[in-house]
């Protein structure tokens, strides 16, 4: 392996991974002192604590090594974000680079810093043409927060400040502060703390499985984008100010739209006059063979929520690209803007951008999702559906999911589903982290996100594991007595 930080595929050099592999770690202490300080993020922190963590110590291309030498295929790029993979040397160098030169200064009081200024062109250059501007945040959920402030200042500036309502879709996620969780439509998130916050209204998800029964997928696609008109009229549309969608929904399942729903999105959004803001905090980078899904699925945004993979997660950094129609709008009538954050525009985040937007390029990792490992990983994920807990396998790009399901009918929409409460997909779940193997369960819908870094030899190497792993929870379930034989 090259220690060249510049060559394609440069991982950690080899002295500095023989000294992460000699190290060793007492997981039982580690546990500990996690269970007695640290609360995890959307966890229960008294089952956790009976159970203990995993501790994670190691990363080098597509795998990961835990505190007690287990190596583990991440089939979920960290949290989606790891479009690199692990062990980027020249990331790192270019971390410590800029800290040596300036770990930080803010962008606030006319002041701006080199990386900052170097990260805005270039995502100017890969995003669609109309993007020219950029707002930095330090992750997604302030993006999406950053929406919510400037969509409803463009439209005070334009003076129709009754536009206030932004429309979102069920079972989407935005993030988790007030303002995204409020975007994010989500009830366990909004069962807590009193979500969503006013002017924020939900519509259904198209979810062609859960809804489409009776209609063809291009059908069904029409019809669920329907549901934002039926929206609009309801609330009126001198009150609308905005559309927020992911272009595939994540968290709420790799829930992958009809090819028809978003064209009909953006018709009914120029119709109205509406903003369209795209979440493409997930998508972004490269994940679907484009570096925007918005290029993939016909969408015109005015705004695209950026983070995790700009920096492939190796530092915090996200933001909005603001197109033309917004920031002429704030730029030439707003005056000052009164929105920001201590670590807008952070010269080390930005640096790790730069970098890792270096590497994608070139090592061609787009174009190679579009045309190669992107239709490779379709068609070997496909095979899965002839398994007897798979009712349903799709994917797009690098996202891919399948529905478990307790017995399959001639029609997706006529398949046998489990009883929720069984928690089929954690069972599934557990069983893939107990063999080598990252894939996270959403109700009973398995997903992945690979990196972006991923060969063909390394996707049959997953759907081996998958089909094994899913083999064992078969296996499990019979025993408990949940599926016939």
């Amino acid at each position: 392996m090259s220690t060249n930080p510049n060559a394609p595929g440069t991982v950690l050099a080899a002295p500095a991974r023989a000294a992460a592999r000699a190290e060793k770690f007492d997981t039982a202490a580690i546990q500990r002192q996690d269970t007695a300080h640290y609360m995890h993020p959307f966890t229960d922190h008294q089952a956790l604590g009976g159970k203990g963590v995993r501790v994670m110590v190691r990363g080098e291309g597509i795998y990961l090594w835990d505190s007690e030498g287990n190596k583990v295929l991440d089939g979920m790029s960290g949290l989606w974000c790891v479009n690199v993979g692990y062990g980027r040397t020249s990331i790192s160098q270019a971390v410590y680079k800029q800290m040596e030169t300036l770990p930080f200064y803010n962008s606030f009081f006319n002041t701006t810093n080199l990386p900052a200024v170097q990260l805005a062109a270039k995502l100017a250059e890969i995003s669609p043409p109309r993007f020219q501007h950029v707002f930095f945040t330090g992750s997604g959920s302030e993006g999406n927060d950053t929406n919510v402030r400037m969509v409803r200042r463009y439209w005070d500036l334009l003076g129709q400040p009754a536009r206030k309502v932004i429309i979102s879709r069920h079972n989407a996620y935005h993030g988790s502060t007030m303002a995204g969780a409020s975007l994010g439509g989500m009830d366990g998130m909004h069962a807590q703390g009193g979500l969503p916050i006013p002017d924020i209204v939900h519509i259904g998800q198209p979810s062609y499985l859960e809804s489409g029964r009776g209609m063809t997928p291009d059908e069904f696609g029409v019809a669920a984008a329907g549901w934002l008109e039926q929206k609009i009229l309801e609330v009126g549309a001198d009150k609308v100010a905005a559309f927020i969608g992911e272009p595939v929904q994540g968290a709420g399942g790799v829930i992958i739209p009809p090819a028809t729903y978003w064209p009909e999105i953006q018709r009914i959004c120029d119709k109205y006059g509406i903003l369209l803001i795209a979440d493409e905090v997930i998508c972004g980078f490269g994940r679907t063979g484009r570096w925007f899904a918005s290029e993939l699925f016909g969408m015109r945004p005015d705004l695209i929520t950026f983070a995790k993979g700009v920096t492939s997660g190796y530092v915090p950094l996200g933001g909005v690209l603001v197109g033309d129609r917004v920031a002429r709008v704030l730029i030439e009538q707003g005056g000052e803007f009164n929105h920001g954050f201590t670590y807008s525009g952070h010269p080390v985040a930005c640096a790790a951008a730069l970098e890792n937007i270096r590497i994608i390029e070139s090592e061609g990792l787009v174009d190679r999702v579009a045309n190669d490992t992107g239709p490779y990983l379709e068609r070997r994920f496909a095979e899965l559906a002839d398994h007897p807990l798979v009712g349903y396998a799709d994917s797009c790009g690098f996202v891919a999911g399948l529905n478990l399901v307790k017995a399959k009918a001639a029609a997706v929409h006529d398949h046998e589903l489990f009883d929720p409460a069984l928690e089929v997909g954690m069972v599934c779940r557990g069983h893939m982290f107990g063999n080598g193997m990252i894939m996270r369960a959403v109700g009973d819908r398995m997903i992945i996100a690979p990196p972006l870094v991923m060969t063909r030899a390394q996707i049959d190497e997953m759907v081996a594991l998958i089909r094994h792993c899913l083999d064992l929870t078969h296996a499990d379930i019979k025993r408990r007595g949940w599926v016939g034989n």
